[in-house]
């Protein structure tokens, strides 16, 4: 069997968050979730945990921002080649989440459909 992975939801929006983890629940690629609420926690628990295998970022949130967090993750070796899902609402922010190093890229409201073979894909890396 492959690896399950373990992924970073973060989302500031509690309703969100639950039901993306939902999703991920019923995934077979997917092991553990991690849930956090803004970019400045996500970065946090990337350097406790240490081995996250997928962030699923929103853009739009309070504290750190998701085009902040990658751009901080970027600067950091350990996470440059981390796989990032970003997800939101607004289509008008997907070049700039791919300039700053995300790896794909969803628009709300997420489809099962379409979250499941996003993380096949990464899945495919390990």
């Amino acid at each position: 069997m492959e690896k399950q992975l373990k992924i970073l939801a973060v989302d500031d929006d509690f309703i969100n968050l639950k039901l993306i983890s939902s999703m991920l629940r019923k995934n077979v690629n997917v092991g553990i979730i991690i849930e956090a609420t803004n970019g400045l926690d996500a970065i946090n628990l990337l350097k406790t945990q240490g081995d996250i295998d997928l962030v699923l970022l929103d853009i739009k949130m309070p504290v750190m921002d998701g085009i902040e967090f990658l751009t901080n993750i970027q600067s950091m070796n350990e996470f440059k080649k981390l796989p990032v899902i970003v997800l939101t609402t607004d289509e008008t922010r997907k070049h700039e989440a791919f300039e700053h190093g995300a790896f794909d890229f969803l628009v709300k409201p997420i489809r099962e459909h379409d979250l499941s073979s996003k993380i096949a894909k990464v899945a495919d890396l390990y």
